[in-house]
């Protein structure tokens, strides 16, 4: 069954789920949404991204979509140049590391978001560039 909030997307989703400390915007779709904040890897200015995520034991996963188009989303070149980033889950804000994910378990994770996701494996399809998994884990 849809719900108001699975209308929500980019801006208007930060701005409803920093709100209500994710009683709204963290169900979406039939998934789970954290929110990213990175630094502008230019800018130096925060930019914070919802994002479907999964949790893999005391770690958080995520990913680098941008459904499917050849270039990675922003948010990971970000991660790239500044692994450091901050993540809300509902109402709690945890700092956190960026790493990606390879080999074996980057298969393992694959097969667990696509779970959450079933899209990502038709947003694979459409690019050449392998999608990268990002593990996120508290610092």
């Amino acid at each position: 069954m849809a719900t108001p909030d699975d209308d929500l997307f980019g801006a208007e989703h930060v701005r409803v789920y920093e709100e209500t400390d994710g009683e709204r915007g963290y169900d979406w779709r039939g998934a789970t949404i954290l929110l990213l904040t990175t630094k502008g890897r230019t800018s130096g200015e925060p930019r914070t991204t919802p994002l479907i995520h999964r949790t893999d034991g005391d770690r958080w996963v995520i990913v680098a979509s941008k459904g499917g188009t050849p270039e990675n989303p922003a948010w990971y070149e970000n991660l790239l140049a500044d692994p450091e980033a901050t993540i809300q889950v509902k109402g709690d804000r945890i700092d956190v590391r960026a790493s990606t994910a390879e080999g074996a378990e980057r298969a393992r994770l694959w097969s667990l978001m696509v779970e959450v996701w079933p899209a990502y494996d038709e947003y694979q399809a459409r690019t050449e560039r392998e999608i990268p998994i990002v593990v996120l884990a508290r610092r």
